[in-house]
């Protein structure tokens, strides 16, 4: 089983995160990759920020004016991964999720806070792995298979 070096930081003051958040991201982002067959250890970055934030983010990187609940930055073509020489972990990207727009979806859904944003670290893992849901049907289909496979192989149900 992968192990993955999560570099955790929360950026935001409005919304209260649930106890034990960053263990239960870091558990979705090792599930993602044996999903997806991947033994080596890797590292991660992911932020939690509020609204304002990501929607000044989501204008500079995507052209949109908006706020979303999560961005992927993938550090490879999803294919070939950088090494970091220092740790030997493949180094797939940063995350950065809207703990606003979280709360708000985890509301609108019936779901606990926490399960929406273990929904979000392993959708945004498998950006990171090269998956695009906005490519095609099919591929939006495998994506959201492989995030409910993993949210359900760690008992994280809606």
């Amino acid at each position: 089983m992968s192990k993955v070096k999560l570099y955790y930081s929360n950026k935001q003051k409005l919304t209260r995160l649930p106890k034990g958040i960053r263990t239960a991201i870091r558990q979705c982002c090792e599930a993602a990759l044996d999903e997806e067959g991947i033994a080596e250890d890797a590292e991660v970055s992911l932020t939690v920020v509020d609204n304002d934030t990501i929607k000044e983010m989501n204008k500079e990187y995507r052209q949109k004016d908006s706020a979303t609940d999560v961005l992927s930055f993938p550090m490879s073509d999803g294919e070939f991964f950088d090494i970091n020489p220092e740790t030997h972990r493949i180094v797939l990207g940063d995350i950065v999720i809207s703990a606003e727009r979280a709360e708000e979806q985890a509301r609108e859904y019936g779901h606990s806070l926490e399960r929406e944003i273990c929904f979000l670290a392993a959708h945004s893992m498998f950006h990171l792995l090269g998956y695009d849901h906005e490519v095609s049907k099919e591929e939006e289909k495998i994506m959201f298979e492989k995030q409910e496979k993993v949210l359900k192989k760690l008992g994280i149900n809606r």
